[in-house]
């Protein structure tokens, strides 16, 4: 528990009132009516929105989560995030544009554009609640019991202190201001909790015990961690690392900030910028800053806290009101924040309740347009007035906050809810990519992958079924070796996913030739996989193709690879310079402007003219 001065105490409380008088402010403009208190107007510039992504990625469960990796894994166990920067730029040169074009107001709107008929009516509504409400449950309680964590640790705080005095304010202004409440809040935080991530960095590196960067890489409990990639001898560490994360998790798997093809919250600001361009520039910019930049702040204090506490029993020894079931690896970086001086301790309190206000606000914001446009709008009031839906709106974002704090309190760590909504998502990704350029697939397609990811993904991991199948650790941590290993319990996943919901699409009737006829006619998505469509118009003398420019998509795949070359080699570059590795980081910067410079050419050429 650490001390906290007057200046520390002036700090927080100033922003906190920043942020509530945000709300107030904005709250009149975000109650006119839904498209206002959900998506603004939809007339965001790219760099607020941009800026409203990092931040809200930026959450208080964010540090404990890498830090729980490095500390077990290394450096390298981080792929397990990284790889899903694939998916994002897929998103940024491919997607982005089609969600603007599509001017739904929820990503589960589209199911109704792109499906028609009762199972769409069934999808969005069944997704409304799946998405909107338990698994952004889920995703939030993850958020709150890392916000739990650090006040235990930092203020001595009980569990429900902490969710009480965190989320009473967040659930107001969030609750007050909407999605534009939301947005300009986060700019003022993402500069807090930036600033807050590199201070605590910086400061930690710096202890008395560490002694600075060129100590702390070469000490025995941290010289072993900090390699980038994992050992390519170690095969069980080479697949759970980097070749499952980079072969198929990036492209199967549905998980929020991550969706393949865009969606969720992403979605949600795309949909809310002033046109295509715009939404382009928001979705890059976010992946330069999450991926290039972001995360060494946070790597280099858990390979710190490496040093200070090597492993659980020591946290436990300097904290011993944490209770059992909330001891864990993740602990590491609150523990090192309690070594921080007055007004750094400050500074960085207040970014951790920045991270944790932006990314519960923005899971509130749109969990609520879920509730209300896709299941409260179509399946219980059709003629509810816009007064009425914001109230609904405001209502449901205080429940949501509610269950989320409740179950919080009986969560262990973070990675808990990433593995848990990592394997139920399993095997959807694909059909989140095809279902823009393929007219074969339908809303069976979606219903049959979201049920069988779900039950196979419960029957290989909670029943005897998945204990006799793959090798697994017991209660008494003991490893039980089963037929397969642990890290093929998710490609199977996968595989037997795209089996079924492939089988079923050809088993089923394709949409009706009027849903896919006003589909393309709206989106122009182009390409092969449309062809029938476009030849069974020209037969009906239907004219949908209004974009006579050559296909975008080829283009805009090598513009995702450059881009990935980019933010990686940026990524690595900075790691490298931080080692002191120079001939690495020279050549890695190097790479970083050949293909800045090849991007570059390739974005005139899908004619993206953002700035």
């Amino acid at each position: 528990m650490v001390e906290l001065s007057l200046i520390d105490y002036i700090l927080i409380a100033s922003f906190f009132a920043i942020t509530l008088f945000i709300g107030f402010w904005v709250s009149k403009q975000s109650g006119k009516n839904s498209t206002e208190f959900f998506l603004s107007g939809r007339n965001m510039p790219w760099w607020l929105l941009g800026v409203s992504m990092v931040a809200t990625t930026f959450s208080t469960d964010t540090p404990n989560f890498v830090t729980n990796l490095v500390r077990e894994n290394g450096v390298s166990g981080n792929w397990e995030w990284w790889a899903f920067l694939i998916t994002g730029l897929l998103t940024v040169f491919v997607y982005a544009k089609l969600w603007r074009k599509s001017n739904v107001t929820t990503d589960i709107e589209f199911y109704e554009l792109r499906y028609g008929g009762k199972p769409a009516r069934f999808l969005r509504g069944f997704r409304s609640i799946y998405l909107g409400v338990i698994f952004n449950i889920l995703a939030m309680s993850g958020v709150t019991l890392a916000a739990i964590k650090i006040g235990s640790v930092m203020l001595g705080l009980d569990p429900w202190q902490t969710v009480v005095s965190a989320g009473l304010i967040t659930v107001t202004f969030s609750a007050l201001g909407g999605f534009k409440g939301v947005i300009y809040t986060d700019f003022l935080l993402f500069f807090v909790a930036m600033g807050g991530a590199i201070g605590a960095a910086y400061f930690c590196v710096n202890l008395p015990e560490v002694g600075g960067i060129s100590n702390l890489i070469t000490h025995p409990n941290v010289v072993d961690k900090i390699n980038i990639f994992p050992d390519f001898n170690n095969k069980e560490m080479l697949i759970t690392l980097i070749i499952i994360p980079l072969a198929v998790q990036w492209w199967s798997s549905w998980f929020p900030g991550a969706e393949p093809g865009g969606g969720g919250y992403i979605a949600q600001r795309m949909l809310a910028a002033k046109d295509e361009n715009h939404a382009i520039g928001a979705t890059f910019f976010f992946n330069i800053m999450h991926y290039a930049l972001r995360p060494w702040p946070w790597i280099l204090v858990a390979l710190a806290s490496l040093v200070v506490f090597p492993d659980i029993a020591s946290i436990h020894e300097a904290f011993p009101n944490i209770t059992d079931d909330k001891l864990g690896h993740d602990l590491a970086y609150s523990a090192m924040l309690t070594k921080l001086p007055s007004g750094l301790l400050g500074l960085v309190l207040a970014s951790l309740v920045a991270a944790y206000m932006s990314t519960i606000s923005t899971h509130l914001n749109w969990g609520s347009s879920y509730i209300v446009n896709d299941f409260y709008k179509q399946h219980i009031k059709k003629d509810a007035s816009e007064k009425r839906l914001v109230a609904v709106g405001r209502f449901s974002t205080v429940i949501l906050m509610v269950f989320s704090a409740i179950l919080a309190l009986f969560l262990q760590d973070a990675m808990q809810i990433f593995k848990f909504i990592l394997m139920f998502g399993a095997g959807t990704g694909l059909i989140f990519i095809l279902r823009w350029f393929w007219w074969r697939i339908n809303a069976w397609s979606e219903i049959s992958a979201m049920f069988s990811s779900a039950i196979i993904s419960y029957t290989f991991s909670f029943t005897a079924i998945g204990t006799w199948l793959f090798t697994h650790n017991n209660e008494l941590g003991i490893k039980v070796e089963g037929l397969m290993p642990s890290y093929a319990k998710f490609p199977i996943v996968v595989l037997i996913t795209t089996v079924i919901w492939v089988v079923v699409t050809f088993m089923t009737k394709p949409e009706t030739n009027s849903t896919l006829f006003n589909f393309y006619k709206k989106i122009q998505p182009g390409g092969p996989g449309w062809k029938k469509t476009i030849d069974d118009a020209a037969i009906e003398n239907h004219e949908i193709v209004t974009d006579k420019q050559p296909w975008s998509v080829p283009s805009g795949i090598l513009a995702m690879i450059l881009a990935m070359i980019l933010i990686y080699s940026i990524m690595f570059a900075t790691g490298y310079w931080i080692y002191g590795d120079y001939i690495w980081a020279i050549a890695l910067s190097l790479l970083v402007v050949i293909s800045a410079f090849l991007l570059s050419k390739i974005w005139k050429k899908i004619r993206v003219n953002i700035f």
